[in-house]
């Protein structure tokens, strides 16, 4: 059976450090699926060896990027290879985290959903499932997407379905989306104050929501994201949370990452201070200085 799609090119932009495994079975699945993309854009932060790496299929388009103060530059890095990829001549951009393999029709359902009249000028969002620990093996492509278990905080159309939401915005991410050049151009992309972990895809669901950009929720452009290990909350990325925190509340008049920042207080890592701000505790000051001495 024959697929067909648009004329458009897509391009599918992801950025990495490290994970390079990870990268190698996004681009198996995307060079295995019902529509592959016409270009892969990969910004490596700080990452030199990212171009070194076998690739799966074509070889992907590979940018580097040092580190911005100590922190990687996630916003900038996805604002040059959104760039760059129009550059190269994208007609729709497809971000994907560097955990997540996509699924057959992600490519396909993403580009005929820009094309519907209802969301082609929205911010198009795909549902994400976490997968557990991978086998001895490795993860199976053509089993993975049956593994994953959905994320209960966010819709999950079926594939065909294309669910518009206009107020939203708190629920996007930057896992998996996509979107038009005219409508990046229209959010205006990442902030690239925002370094380091944390806020800079809730800044961009907030920049849409005040450009009049919808979400649209895209059943059929699923994706699965690897597992790997991780602490909840991130208190490896302490000091970026509360720093890019600031920053979104200072843009828009909130604390984002809430659930995080209570996890935080709650284990005695930082406390709220009389005019609303956190920081960190005397006792992380204490244990921070205590490691440095050590």
């Amino acid at each position: 059976m024959t697929t067909t799609r648009g004329q458009g090119r897509v391009a599918v932009v992801t950025v990495v450090h490290g994970r390079h495994r990870h990268l190698w079975l996004q681009q198996r699945s995307l060079a295995e699926g019902t529509v592959p993309p016409d270009d892969h854009v990969v910004v490596a932060m700080d990452d030199p060896r990212a171009a070194r790496w076998p690739a799966a299929g074509r070889p992907p388009h590979v940018l580097h990027l040092p580190r911005t103060d100590g922190r990687l530059p996630l916003a900038t890095a996805r604002n040059l290879g959104a760039r760059t990829a129009i550059e190269r001549g994208a007609d729709l951009l497809v971000f994907l985290d560097v955990d997540c393999i996509a699924s057959p029709g992600l490519v396909l359902a993403y580009e005929e959903a820009s094309r519907r009249p209802l969301a082609q000028h929205a911010l198009l969002c795909g549902p994400v499932s976490y997968l557990p620990p991978p086998p001895a093996g490795g993860y199976d492509l053509h089993t993975v997407h049956t593994l994953a278990m959905p994320h209960p905080a966010r819709p999950a159309p079926a594939a065909g379905d294309v669910v518009v939401d206009a107020d939203g915005h708190d629920l996007f991410w930057s896992l998996s989306f996509a979107l038009t050049p005219a409508t990046w151009e229209r959010v205006g992309g990442f902030d690239e104050a925002y370094t380091g972990y944390g806020a800079e895809d809730t800044d961009v669901g907030q920049r849409a929501a005040a450009a009049g950009v919808p979400l649209a929720w895209v059943g059929g452009a699923r994706a699965a994201h690897q597992h790997h290990p991780t602490q909840t909350p991130p208190v490896q990325h302490l000091d970026d949370v509360l720093r890019n925190g600031r920053l979104f509340r200072d843009r828009w008049g909130r604390w984002p990452m809430q659930g995080w920042l209570d996890a935080f207080e709650e284990q005695g890592l930082v406390r709220r201070t009389q005019d609303g701000d956190y920081e960190r505790s005397d006792a992380t000051h204490a244990a921070t200085a205590a490691t440095m001495e050590a």
